[in-house]
C-alpha cells in the first residue's frame, strides 16, 4: 500500500512574505526571536520592519527579484532575519556553507549566478578569500545596523506560491554539489510539517543549533516556528557545556540535533540537567542521519525526554517522516510515518511494492523541490512523470505505515554477491558504551569483490580494543557480516548537515 499521509497534503498560496506580514499583524508584540549572547529579542512586528529592511537594502545594491542572493553566515537571530529579508524581497536565497571548502563555494557563487553575498564578521574573512580567483566577482556586504533599518519599499513585483525562494546545494560526495531549487510553497510546506508533526503552538519555543546553511536548521527551526507562530532561540553554536543551562535559562520547549549531538550529549558525563530545565521540555528532535536505536534508548534513560526520530532531505525542505509525539507511537529504529507527503516504497521502475519489501523510498508532496538548478538530466532522474522524488535511500514499510530506512543504494557492500546494509554494522558498534561515532564502509577485495571495514570514534579513556569490538559485531550480525578492520579515528568525517560520510572513509584509510 502507498503510504497514507497522516496530516492531509496542505496546499496555500502564501509565500514566506505573506507569513511575516500576518504573523506582523496578529501577534505583533510576540517573540520570535532571542539572542542568548546579547538578551536581545525580535519580535513578529521587529521581524517585518528588519526583513524589509533587508530587502530594500539588497534592490538597492542593484539586484532584481527573482535573482540570486547568497548568504555566508555563522548562526544568530540576525543571520535569520536576513536569510528572511532575502526571502522577503523576492530573491534567491542562495546557501553557502563557510566550512565547504574553496574549491566548492567558488563553485556554489559561479553556479548561482550570485549578485551579492551577504556574510558576517566571522565569514567576510573566508569569503573574500576563496573568492578571490573567482573572476566575476559578486560584492560582499557585512550588514550593520542601518541595514536594518532602512525605510522598506512595498515590493509591488508578483510574489506567488511558486516563486523561488532558496538555492542550497547538496554535499556532493561524489562529483560536483546539486543545486536544490526550493519555492516558496516547497518551504512554507516544509515548516507546516515540522509544526504538524510535533504540534508546534504559539507557546513553543525552540533551541536551533544546527546551521542555518542547512536545510534542518532553516527549514525545521526557522520556518517551523514562523509557521507554528512560536519562538526560537539562536546561540552561535552547539556546545555541550552550556546546552543546558541554555535549555533552562530560555525555557526552550524542543530542539532539533543530529544523532552525533545526541551521542555527544550522552557520552559527557559532565552534561547533566536540572528538573528545571527539563521542566517545559517536550521532545528531542533527531534528523539528519539514522539514529541508533541503542543511542536512543540509552539516552531516553539517561534524560527522561522523549526522542522524537525523523527523517527529511534537502530535496524536500527537510521533513518527510516522522514518529508521532507520545501518547502516539513511537518506533525506535524508525525514522515514522508521512507527514505533509505520501511515502511509497518502490522497485527499480517505481513500482510500489508490498509492505515489508525492501526497495527505494519515494516521496511526492508540495514540500517536493522544483528542480536541480541548471541540470535536466540529474532532475529527470530524480523525479519521475508521476512526481515522485527518488531519494536514493532502501527501506521497507510496515503495516502500520512506519518506514525502515535499511541503507543507501550507493553505499550498499557488495561482499561475495550479497548485499549488505552498513547501517546494520553501524548500529552493532554503537551497541558499545564507549562508541560515540561508527560508520561501516566498503573496500576492495580480490577474494569477494569487497570487504567489511568501519571507523569508530571512542569516549576519552575507554580502553577497548578492535578485537572486543569485532566479537561483538560477530555476536549481533554474524562473521559474515563483521568488519575485518575496525579504525580508531579522533572523529569522522561529515558533511554540513553532521551526517557522517562514509564514502569518504574509504579514501582517507586507503
Amino acid at each position: 500500500m502507498t503510504g497514507i499521509a497522516v496530516q492531509a497534503l496542505e496546499t496555500s498560496d502564501e509565500t514566506i512574505f505573506d507569513f511575516i506580514n500576518r504573523r506582523a499583524m496578529e501577534t505583533p508584540q510576540a517573540i520570535y526571536l532571542v539572542d542568548p549572547e546579547t538578551g536581545e529579542t525580535t519580535t513578529f512586528e521587529m521581524l517585518k520592519e528588519q526583513a524589509r529592511s533587508v530587502a530594500s537594502n539588497i534592490y538597492a545594491n542593484g539586484v532584481q527579484p527573482g535573482e540570486s542572493v547568497a548568504y555566508a553566515l555563522t548562526n544568530s537571530p540576525k543571520s535569520a532575519i536576513i536569510i528572511l529579508g532575502i526571502f522577503y524581497g523576492g530573491f534567491l536565497a542562495t546557501a553557502i556553507n563557510l566550512v565547504a571548502g574553496k574549491d566548492v563555494i567558488t563553485y556554489v557563487v559561479g553556479h548561482s549566478d550570485a549578485k551579492l553575498i551577504l556574510t558576517d564578521e566571522k565569514g567576510e574573512a573566508v569569503t573574500r578569500e576563496v573568492l578571490s580567483d573567482l573572476k566575476n566577482k559578486p560584492p560582499v556586504i557585512v550588514p550593520n545596523g542601518a541595514f536594518f533599518n532602512m525605510a522598506g519599499n512595498d515590493f509591488e513585483h508578483p510574489r506567488k506560491k511558486e516563486t523561488d525562494g532558496l538555492l542550497m546545494y547538496t554535499s556532493g560526495t561524489t562529483g560536483q554539489p546539486k543545486g536544490v531549487v526550493l519555492t516558496h510553497g516547497n518551504l512554507i510546506a516544509g515548516g507546516r510539517n515540522t509544526a504538524d508533526a510535533h504540534r508546534l503552538t504559539v507557546d513553543d519555543r525552540g533551541l536551533c543549533i544546527l546551521p542555518l546553511y542547512h536545510i534542518n536548521g532553516l527549514c525545521v527551526s526557522v520556518l517551523g516556528a514562523l509557521v507554528s507562530g512560536g519562538g526560537l532561540v539562536i546561540p552561535p553554536k552547539f556546545s555541550v557545556s552550556t546546552f543546558w543551562p541554555l535549555i533552562e535559562e530560555e525555557e526552550c520547549t524542543w530542539f532539533s540535533v543530529v544523532p552525533t549531538q545526541v551521542s555527544y550529549l550522552l557520552h559527557n558525563e559532565a552534561s547533566h540537567p536540572s528538573l528545571t530545565s527539563l521542566k517545559k521540555l517536550r521532545f528531542c528532535r533527531s534528523a539528519s542521519a539514522p539514529l541508533s536505536p541503542e543511542v536512543q534508548t540509552a539516552f531516553e534513560t539517561r534524560f527522561g525526554i522523549p526522542v522524537v526520530e525523523t527523517m527529511g532531505l534537502t530535496e524536500t525542505a527537510a521533513q518527510i517522516l516522522s514518529n508521532p509525539l507520545p501518547p502516539g507511537i513511537r518506533k525506535i529504529g524508525s525514522p515514522g510515518i508521512a507527514f505533509g507527503n505520501e511515502i511509497r516504497i518502490g522497485d527499480a521502475q517505481q513500482r510500489e511494492l508490498p509492505c515489508g519489501e525492501e526497495g527505494e523510498v519515494l516521496v511526492r508532496g508540495p514540500n517536493v523541490m522544483r528542480l536541480y538548478l541548471k541540470n535536466e538530466t540529474a532532475t529527470s532522474e530524480a523525479i519521475t512523470s508521476e512526481g515522485w522524488l527518488c531519494t536514493g535511500d532502501l527501506g521497507r514499510m510496515d503495516a502500520d505505515g512506519y518506514i525502515y530506512i535499511t541503507g543507501r543504494l550507493k553505499e550498499l557492500i557488495i561482499k561475495g554477491g550479497e548485499n549488505i546494509a552498513p547501517r546494520e554494522i553501524d548500529e552493532a558498534l554503537y551497541a558499545h558504551p564507549d562508541v560515540i561515532e561508527a560508520a561501516a564502509f566498503s573496500k576492495k577485495c580480490d577474494r569477494y569483490g569487497e570487504a567489511v571495514e568501519a571507523a569508530v570514534m571512542l569516549c576519552e579513556g575507554s580502553d577497548v580494543t578492535e578485537a572486543a569490538l569485532i566479537e561483538m559485531c560477530k555476536s549481533r550480525v554474524g562473521a559474515f557480516k563483521t568488519p575485518d578492520r575496525i579504525h580508531f579515528l579522533p572523529e569522522l568525517p561529515k558533511g554540513p548537515s553532521g551526517k557522517i560520510q562514509r564514502i569518504k572513509l574509504a579514501g582517507l584509510l586507503g
